[in-house]
């Protein structure tokens, strides 16, 4: 091992789910010696790994105890946790990306604290491709379908912006985008239930962060029977592991998903107008 490889990070921890998804993905996940209870991927890593977080809360001497020489976590909601760390010696990195060009942001500052830049930039440019794929097959749907997103249930939140900007490349208009620009949910809290229906999507889909999407719940509020997606059974689940975690997955998987939906949807258009 070189004086370079010496000098880089040696033991991190992760208190969200997106940067040991990263770091496995980048081939360094030998660095890690924690990780948050809600880390999924990679499967192997719940198994390897010891579980020192949930999200706004952790075990602070537990982190401790493992001698970390980074943290690495996200947003103003793990503002504590870093507080503590920090008061106790530990460098603390804290990201706050809540678009797509943040993600790969994100990205690319993990490989470059961990000496990987130029498997970060591939993956990088792996996501972007992936992105570009998605956005070509959207360009042949007959029209973009009004897209309504639910990332809460109560009260009722609207998608964040790059979930936002995923059910664009998908082909999609996100109905409440004006609302995705905003960086805190409290902040796209939909206080004025008619105007979901107002504005009359054609897809719904749900993902009620951290528990399952109950669409019976939505089909039982008043005045949404009126709604196009209610009347043609465009009522979907994307699970918030795939979609809500601001990581690769929302990506590889959460966009998969979407552009399962949206194609759908014009392939039931262009039925539905071959018969009408």
């Amino acid at each position: 091992m070189d004086r370079f490889s010496m000098s880089l990070h040696q033991r991190i921890i992760c208190l969200t789910a997106e940067t040991p998804e990263i770091l496995y993905l980048l081939g360094e996940q030998d660095r890690i010696v924690g990780i948050s209870g809600f880390t999924t991927r990679p499967s192997i890593a719940r198994k390897e790994k010891p579980k020192i977080s949930a999200f706004t809360s952790a075990n602070i001497n537990k982190i401790l105890a493992l001698e970390p020489d980074l943290v690495l976590g996200f947003s103003n909601l793990q503002a504590d946790i870093a507080t503590s760390l920090i008061k106790a010696g530990i460098e603390v990195h804290i990201f706050n990306q809540r678009s797509i060009e943040e993600i790969l942001r994100m990205i690319t500052t993990i490989g470059a604290l961990v000496g990987a830049v130029e498997k970060a930039a591939l993956l990088v440019s792996e996501l972007r491709q992936q992105m570009d794929q998605v956005e070509e097959t959207a360009s042949y749907l007959p029209r973009k379908p009004v897209v309504y997103f639910e990332e809460w249930n109560d009260p009722i939140i609207s998608g964040i912006k790059w979930v936002s900007e995923l059910i664009e490349i998908a082909g999609g208009e996100d109905c409440f985008a004006d609302l995705g620009q905003f960086r805190l949910a409290k902040e796209r809290v939909i206080h004025d239930h008619e105007e979901i229906i107002r504005r009359q999507p054609d897809i719904i889909i749900g993902s009620w962060c951290g528990k399952k999407f109950q669409p019976e719940q939505l089909l039982a509020r008043p005045g949404w029977d009126t709604i196009p997606a209610v009347q043609h059974g465009q009522i979907h689940e994307i699970k918030s592991a795939d979609l809500l975690q601001p990581g690769p997955a929302a990506i590889t998987q959460g966009l998969k998903q979407l552009q399962a939906i949206i194609q759908r949807w014009g392939v039931q258009q262009a039925h539905s107008k071959h018969w009408s």
